[in-house]
């Protein structure tokens, strides 16, 4: 569903219906609408939709007088260990193809005529 923001998020919800206006985030429980403008969590799943990726969200304040933004960390269920990167992922549960790696190219098949 869209944010308020105008970014598509899996985590966002809006009942709308029939005058209603209730907005929640269902990855954090003190959620303010203006935390959609630079939340991560958006482009984490434009970048990587791993099924196997569960996201944790927190909202931290760095210093007293910066507005409060979201940190996300994520855990792969598939590997059972943290994942650094979440844009990436853990690069055990979809490996590039051989093509990227370099493995087992061989320029002369691939040769255009």
């Amino acid at each position: 569903m869209r944010t308020p923001a105008g970014k598509e998020c899996p985590y966002f919800y809006g009942d709308y219906y029939r005058g209603r206006n209730r907005e929640e985030c269902r990855l954090l429980e003190n959620w303010q609408s203006k935390l959609c403008n630079t939340c991560p969590v958006p482009g984490i799943h434009l970048a990587n939709a791993c099924q196997h990726m569960v996201l944790n969200a927190t909202v931290v304040r760095p210093f007293f007088i910066l507005p409060p933004e979201v940190q996300i960390s994520a855990y792969c269920k598939k590997t059972e260990q943290a994942v650094a990167e979440p844009q990436i992922g853990c690069g055990k549960c979809h490996s590039l193809p051989e093509i990227f790696t370099g493995d087992s190219f061989d320029p002369n098949t691939h040769a255009s005529d």
